[in-house]
């Protein structure tokens, strides 16, 4: 193998691909990132088994071949390089990288041992998924998937698809996110899970890239994302999604509408307080107004209004409830409209709450009972 490539333009794909490197494997090659020259790019590799990513980019290929080199390493020179062109060559299980005024030789491992991963998107049986829908959905519910690995479904998000496009729903069982994308596209698969980090990814890579296409690869249990030169896959997460449709109230007594910039300086302002007392913080509903209080046996407590539109049966001492201040906080920050809008039933079932202004979105907080 023998190339020219741009500091710049390997920096950036040495980037993306290190984060799906393995540390402290049991097989010592998926610490590495896998380099191919072939005809008129350079194809990077990298994979910890669960999920792996490929990135393409030009490059002056001058010999074809192949070697794989430790990512932390190589991300590290590449990264403290100048801008500029930069010479690589293998030779045996070593790569030489030359620059202006520098030169260094890295000891690599036989590609041989390197798994296979998908290359591309098959286009035969792809789907392309409305990018800026897409990336919106995750934004909204990606924060609600659970980080406990003793329930590993949840640590996934819920890809149901219908004639009429798709949801996306992710619980960690104490409050939930659900985005319905309204598109119209090929029935190629009614439901998948799939892991959070992948997604996270798609997050971040999918401004760059002019459209999103997806393929799943059922006897690997593998869902493939393309995303212009690069591309994502993932295994798909196996086991039964809780029936989440179930604990959506159907209706609700009370209704309550603010303004979301107000209610999230409420909710940060009680949030000093709270963090001192399990993140409780109190919601008590009363005529035109909202309160938030919270107390703390360390800091002290506080209480702010908010002005709101109440509509529905409000009990005559107000309406009472107590959720976890964090849930509140990135509920409010995904909210794209300029108020938000809470329903409740009793204190202890389920918040719903909405963007008034997106009809596709959807959040439920469990409440938390306080002991009086």
């Amino acid at each position: 193998m023998k190339l020219t490539v741009l500091q710049e333009n390997l920096a950036k794909s040495l980037a993306t691909t290190s984060r799906f490197t393995a540390t402290r494997a049991q097989l010592p090659v998926l610490e590495n990132i896998l380099f191919s020259a072939d005809k008129t790019k350079l194809r990077l590799s990298a994979t910890n088994l669960e999920t792996s990513a490929v990135v393409n980019l030009g490059a002056q290929i001058k010999e074809e071949g192949e070697i794989t080199i430790p990512a932390k390493t190589i991300a590290e020179i590449i990264l403290n390089l100048p801008a500029g062109p930069l010479e690589l060559e293998s030779d045996k299980e070593h790569l030489k990288i030359k620059a202006q005024g520098f030169s260094a030789k890295v000891l690599g491992m036989n590609s041989a041992d390197f798994p296979k991963i998908p290359q591309a998107v098959e286009p035969s049986d792809c789907l392309v998924l409305p990018k800026e829908e897409l990336l919106d959905a995750l934004a909204q519910v990606l924060f609600a998937v659970s980080v406990d690995e003793s329930r590993p479904i949840l640590t996934g998000v819920l890809f149901l698809f219908s004639k009429g496009g798709l949801s996306l729903v992710a619980t960690d069982g104490f409050r939930l996110s659900q985005k319905k994308i309204n598109f119209k596209g090929k029935g190629l698969f009614q439901k998948l899970i799939l892991p959070k980090n992948p997604l996270v990814e798609i997050s971040r890579l999918g401004d760059e890239a002019e459209e999103i296409k997806m393929s799943l690869k059922e006897k690997e249990n593998q869902a493939v994302f393309g995303l212009g030169e690069t591309v994502l896959s993932s295994r798909v997460l196996e086991g039964k999604f809780p029936d989440y449709e179930k604990i959506i109230p159907k209706s609700s007594s009370l209704k309550v509408r603010a303004d979301k910039e107000e209610l999230l300086r409420a909710v940060k302002l009680a949030s000093v307080f709270a963090r001192d007392s399990a993140n409780i913080v109190k919601f008590k509903v009363e005529k035109e107004t909202l309160n938030l209080s919270a107390e703390s046996s360390q800091v002290g407590n506080q209480e702010a209004s908010v002005e709101a539109k109440v509509d529905g049966d409000l009990p005559a001492g107000g309406f009472e409830i107590s959720f976890n201040y964090r849930f509140l906080e990135e509920f409010l920050r995904v909210v794209k409209g300029e108020e938000a809008q809470m329903e409740f039933t009793n204190s202890s079932a389920p918040g719903v709450f909405t963007d008034p202004k997106d009809p596709n979105f959807l959040h439920l907080i469990m409440p938390v009972k306080i002991q009086e």
